[in-house]
Parts: structure tokens; sequence; C-alpha cells
């Protein structure tokens, strides 16, 4: 019996067809990958995650959707791996749960009454007594509400019922547009609260736009329940009132376990469950912040911030960092635990824990004294405090495979919003404050050092 004969099918025969195969695999493998870099390198480990269709639907006069900011990358270096919705959810569910660990054996208590600002003017010695935190001891620190935070008692009783993960945004003197997320799943509304402060000028232009009725009580914007903040009892300047919902996030919402802060000129575009899950939970630490795309050191941030006019007093500039250089801060090194001391604040992912607690006090108190510019404090607190904050600084790419950023609505004149008006300063950073010697000197020679190193 002779062995079996087998000849290719008439069809395989032509090297026309096996050219055209060639091609259209190609053609289809090509159109598939750059599909998927369209994503931006965000990978899931399912691609059937419920996601919900548009939340709420302006009118064309709102624009919310003008002056995007776009982002181009040709390579992919970092991507974002994500777990299952639906295993993102049930252990974000169990953790919430079972929280009372969240806080250690004691936790954090708050000074209480009454001062002249929110804050409560704390002098740098006063502020300096409360960096070291014992965890055997009651800590008890000063964290703002000396002063009322104006919102109706309906919202307030609705803030702390946020149990869960909270996102939390804000638009005071209507500095931006109120954008929804993108990506929810099917169950995130049910477990996530999403709240929007707003100051009165916002709120006169959503009625403008009719996106809300002033004769309501309570206003809801697609995922976002509007709160409407009295400005009058709070800070003349409007991203200082920022600051509050920004930083005392925890305290705002004393229930929460976990949080997201969203600059209102972001829209996240990835599900805050996923987002907790990968960057916080994942990660083992207590809070995930980007990295600053350009700056290691907080003097860059300080010299651009008065280049190019982000505070008017830039005296004020310099008299910050000398009192930052005068106890302690140092420029970033490789020795230091972190890649940067520079962040890029817009999304902040927390874990509600003490050492996270304590650092948005310590870095609000700094702010009150000093100016809302949130990045210059930064390092000198994360360092200075303890105990040490569980940090994830992730990559610029990151940031910008999970949100979308648009440009701060367009103003007349350009000044800064909510700030006073007057004679801008020098911005020469780097001349001595009141004809004394620079305390920075050293901080400079180390900063210029590791630069060139």
């Amino acid at each position: 019996m002779g062995k079996p004969m087998f000849s290719t099918p008439p069809l395989f025969q032509s090297k026309l067809f096996c050219f055209s195969f060639i091609y259209l695999f190609s053609a289809v493998f090509l159109a598939g990958y750059s599909a998927f870099s369209a994503t931006k390198c965000i990978f899931r480990s399912s691609p059937f995650d419920p996601i919900q269709a548009p939340l709420f639907s302006y009118p064309s006069s709102y624009g919310e959707h003008k002056y995007a900011i776009s982002t181009t990358r040709s390579s992919c270096d970092f991507p974002v791996y994500f777990s299952d919705y639906w295993v993102a959810l049930k252990e974000i569910q169990e953790l919430c749960a079972n929280s009372s660990g969240l806080l250690g054996r004691h936790g954090l208590k708050y000074t209480q009454g009454n001062a002249e600002t929110f804050g409560g003017n704390l002098s740098i010695d006063k502020r300096l007594s409360y960096f070291d935190n014992n965890p055997d001891d009651r800590f008890v620190i000063p964290c703002g509400f000396f002063t009322p935070f104006p919102i109706t008692s309906s919202d307030r009783i609705s803030m702390e019922k946020c149990d869960g993960v909270v996102v939390v945004s804000a638009i005071f003197n209507d500095h931006d547009k109120i954008r929804q997320p993108k990506g929810l799943g099917s169950k995130t509304l049910n477990d996530v609260c999403f709240f929007m402060f707003v100051d009165d000028t916002t709120h006169r232009r959503l009625d403008f736009h009719n996106l809300i009725s002033r004769k309501s009580k309570e206003h809801k914007i697609g995922a976002w329940r509007i709160v409407k903040v009295s400005n009058e009892d709070l800070y003349q300047n409007a991203a200082m009132n920022g600051m509050i919902p920004k930083y005392l996030i925890h305290r705002l919402f004393p229930n929460s376990k976990y949080s997201v802060w969203v600059d209102a000129k972001l829209q996240l575009v990835v599900d805050p469950l996923l987002l907790i899950h990968s960057l916080v939970v994942k990660e083992k630490v207590d809070m995930a912040i980007s990295k600053h795309p350009y700056f290691l050191h907080t003097m860059e941030e300080a010299m651009a911030t008065a280049r190019w006019s982000k505070w008017w007093d830039v005296n004020g500039l310099k008299i910050q960092m000398e009192t930052y250089c005068e106890n302690g801060l140092q420029p970033w090194s490789s020795k230091k635990p972190y890649p940067t001391d520079v962040p890029d604040s817009a999304l902040i992912l927390r874990k509600h824990s003490s050492a996270t607690n304590l650092f948005s006090c310590l870095l609000f108190n700094e702010l009150e004294a000093f100016n809302p510019r949130d990045q210059l404090p930064f390092a000198y607190v994360r360092d200075r405090m303890k105990p040490k904050l569980k940090l994830n600084m992730f990559e610029v790419e990151v940031f910008e495979q999970i949100t979308m950023e648009y440009r701060h609505n367009l103003k007349q004149g350009g000044a800064i919003a909510g700030g006073p008006k007057v004679k801008w300063a020098s911005s020469d950073l780097s001349l001595s404050v009141n004809g004394s010697c620079s305390k920075c000197e050293g901080y400079l020679l180390k900063m210029w050092v590791e630069t060139h190193d």
C-alpha cells in the first residue's frame, strides 16, 4: 500500500492569493495596532468591561469640550495594567467594609476652636511642631475649619453619607467647565460619589446656561452633585478656596475610605475604581500622584512660578523658599526614596490613612501661610513629616493616559483668577530678601551639582 498523496488546494496554489492573504493579514494587524495605540497604551485584563453611555447632554452654548490639550507620544514606555472591573469593584468594596485599620490605632484628632481665618493663621513655629506624629499618642493637629465651611445642611448630610470612594473637583471664579467622567463601569455610580464644589460666580454661570435652577435646593449635572460654597466667608483668593476640598477632602467626607481629586481642567477617561485599585491598592501605598513633566527640584518650580507670573507676590515666594531651606528642605537627589520632588497635583488618589490625612493637614497649613501653589510645599512636607507617606509618584505618560486635559476658561486681561490686583514684583527669585544673604545658597549649590553630575 503506497503513501497517501496530499496536494495543495487549488486556492492556495495562486501566488496572487498568497500575496493578497499576507497583505490582508498585515493590514488587519497594523490597523489593530494603531487602534490599540490610539488608546494611549491603556491595558485591561478584560476588554469587555461594562462601559456606560454619556451621562449628560450639554447645551451647545456651554462648550464643555472646547480647548482640549492634545498629547501625542510616539512610544508606549509605561502602559497601565488594570484588573478586571468586577475584581477591582469587589476588592474595593471589601476594603471599604473592613476599613477599621486605615487610620491606625488612634487616628488623627483635629484642633477645635475659632480663628480669624479658615486655617487658623499659624506661625512657623506652631506649624513645625506638628510634623512629628507619634502613632502611640492621641495626636491633635490643626486642620482648617476654624471658621465655618459655608454649605447647606443637605449637602453636608449627603457628603457624610459617602462612605466608600469619593471623586471631588471644584470650580471657583468660573475658571473651568464641568466635564463628565468617561469609561464608568455599570456599578460605579452605586459605589462612587461625585461632588463638584462651585462658588457664587460659577453657580450663576451654570444657571445662565440652564444647567441648574437656582430655585432648586439640590443640583446634579450628570454624575456630579453640585455643592455651592459661599465664598464671602472664606478666602478672597479663589484658588485658595479650591485648596479646601482638594486637601481637606478627608474632613469634608469623614466617612469615605478612598478619594480621587480631579482638577476641573481634567476629564477622567478611566473608571475611578480601576484607578484606585491599580495605582493605590495594588501598589500598597497611601497616595498616588503624577511626577511633574519637567522639574525635579522644588526650586525649579518656584522659579517657574515667579517667571511665568503664576503668583503675584514674588517677594513672598522668596520668603517661603528661604523658610523651607532654613528648616531642612533639600534638593532632589537619587538618595531620596522618591523619583522627584515636584508633582503634577492635578490628579491625586488617596487612601484615607493616618499618614495621608496628616500630610494633607500639614500641606494645607503651609498653603494658608504662603500661597495656594501646592507644588511648592509638597517635598518639604513629605520629607519632614513622620510617619512617612507611602507614595506612588507615577509617570507623566500614565497621567496622560487616564485623563484628558483642557485649557481653563479664557479670561480677558489674563489676570490670575481671584487674585489681588497689585503691581507685579520682580520675577528674579535668586535675589536676597531684605538685603540678607540667601538661606538657599546651600540648596542651590547642591541642586547645581545634582543637575550636572
